[in-house]
């Protein structure tokens, strides 16, 4: 006479095979626990038998990594591999206790030597991209809320798992692997991130690559922007196109609709201090622009989105007063400027007058957007800001600006929102120049002649029906001057 069949094992109130030997019953437990309640009733029994499937479909895997023949022959155990993977993958969906039944099984080493053999594997095979996926998915659920999962897989899957996943050619294996990285980060673990910098790079370049992408935006946001010295450490490391992508996320947190905290802000000066550092040494690459070939484009890039940062970086409060002492920076912006407008005098370069700055419109080209990027940081620099006001005046800065500029009929367009016009009223200390666009209102403006030695200002100012001032430190009162430059910064 045979031998009784077991009964069957209830999990909440469904029936399940006790012996879990194949593909439906998996597929049965995988949709059980897809409910809050049968999650929370499943024995550790379970999780036992699902581990002693993994391990063993996982011994196909191993057998085709060492003869590559084999690996027409994994369907049926990559079958049960992916099973597995979401039968674990739905069971710790917000429940600790499976969490923790599952970890002290030692599922998580398991679970991470068997992805790191798919990746030997390098086939294409969908059924093998689907377990990879599903084991990437798992992890991530474990880890999920829960630091003692979190320590265990990053034990187990740092550096190597993330060195292989993060710049995977499959999209959703890079965005789960980033899943992990960002669930199992921690201010301590950061600390071990500086020291295997291609991670870090990698997130990154998954960013540039897959900027729709969730999980490699909030790293950088939410942990990468958090370490200077991980950021300097990087941006040195950096290619210019990931240096690029960094400056992006580094301007969407600034600018973003949530203010920096009280916390954010010492972490920011340390950035501003690498960007204002950085773009008073490489600033002149810009110009490599101007050749009739141009030769490193993606590095001028890297620099115009220097700029961009400075822009933003000046605009907020708490890091102002930090740039606009920094050493060189308002000499380096003003003298890049004189460059670019004398390159300009070049009718096929990418800095011609045909790309002048104008009251009106937006900014399509580069090198326009450029030019009125340098006009901006300066008035930003020379806010409220005495010394550097004058120090453009000693550096004939304000007949440059003009004669970078071109001035809209209404009068009182994109010039005067950069540079504000100093009403009879303000004295010089109270901040001649502006952040931000501001009305002119009706009270007198200053102005003072521009000498005949400089037509080509005259020539643009000329003949406009509405006079618009460029605040002027020193300089006699008219009433329609022939050209706005001041006379004391000639």
């Amino acid at each position: 006479m045979a031998a009784p069949r077991p009964p069957p094992a209830r999990l909440s109130g469904v029936m399940v095979p006790a012996p879990i030997q194949d593909l439906e019953a998996l597929r049965a437990l995988t949709a059980l626990f897809k409910e809050q309640r049968n999650r929370e009733t499943a024995p550790r029994t379970i999780f036992q038998r699902v581990l002693d499937i993994l391990k063993k479909s996982s011994r196909a895997v191993e057998l085709a990594c060492r003869e590559p023949a084999q690996v027409d022959h994994l369907a049926a155990s990559l079958q049960l591999i992916t099973e597995c993977f979401r039968c674990l993958r739905n069971a710790c969906i917000e429940c600790s206790v499976n969490q923790n039944s599952i970890r002290n099984l030692d599922t998580i080493g398991v679970a991470v030597d068997l992805i790191l053999l798919f990746r030997e594997l390098r086939v294409e095979q969908e059924s093998l991209l689907t377990a990879f996926r599903c084991g990437l998915q798992f992890l991530g659920n474990i880890a999920s809320r829960n630091e003692a999962s979190q320590r265990v897989v990053w034990m187990h899957a740092f550096p190597e798992l993330f060195l292989s996943c993060l710049n995977h050619p499959d999209k959703k294996i890079v965005a789960y692997s980033s899943m992990i990285l960002f669930t199992s980060l921690s201010s301590e673990r950061m600390k071990e991130l500086e020291e295997n910098l291609n991670i870090a790079i990698d997130v990154v370049e998954a960013h540039r690559k897959q900027p729709e992408s969730e999980w490699p935006f909030l790293i950088i946001t939410d942990h990468f922007l958090k370490s200077p010295e991980l950021v300097k450490a990087m941006y040195a490391k950096m290619s210019n196109q990931e240096r690029v992508a960094l400056l992006d996320l580094t301007i969407a947190k600034i600018a973003g609709e949530e203010p920096l905290t009280k916390d954010d802000v010492p972490v920011f000066l340390s950035h501003a201090e690498l960007v204002a550092s950085a773009f008073v040494d490489q600033c002149r690459a810009v110009l490599h622009l101007t050749a009739e070939q141009p030769t490193g484009d993606e590095e001028a890039l890297a620099t115009i989105r220097l700029l961009d940062v400075l822009c933003e970086m000046t605009a907020n409060t708490d890091l102002l007063g930090y740039l606009q002492v920094f050493p060189g920076l308002l000499e380096r912006v003003i003298d890049l400027l004189r460059l670019i407008h004398a390159a300009g005098s070049d009718t096929t370069s990418i800095f011609s007058p045909c790309a002048s700055i104008k009251a009106e419109g937006d900014i399509t080209n580069v090198a326009e957007g450029f030019k009125s990027h340098l006009i901006r940081l300066i008035g930003n620099l020379c806010y409220k800001n005495k010394e550097n006001q004058d120090k453009v005046s000693e550096l004939d800065g304000i007949p440059l600006i003009l004669d970078s500029c071109g001035i809209d009929d209404g009068g009182s367009g994109w010039l005067s929102g950069w540079l504000v016009p100093e009403t009879e009223a303000a004295s010089s200390e109270s901040g001649s120049w502006g952040r931000a666009p501001q009305p002119v209102q009706g009270s007198e403006l200053r102005f003072s002649r521009c000498p005949s030695a400089r037509p080509s200002c005259a020539g643009r100012a000329r003949g406009r029906r509405s006079p618009l001032a460029l605040c002027s430190l020193h300089g006699a009162k008219v009433t329609r001057p022939d050209c706005m430059c001041p006379s004391g910064s000639v």
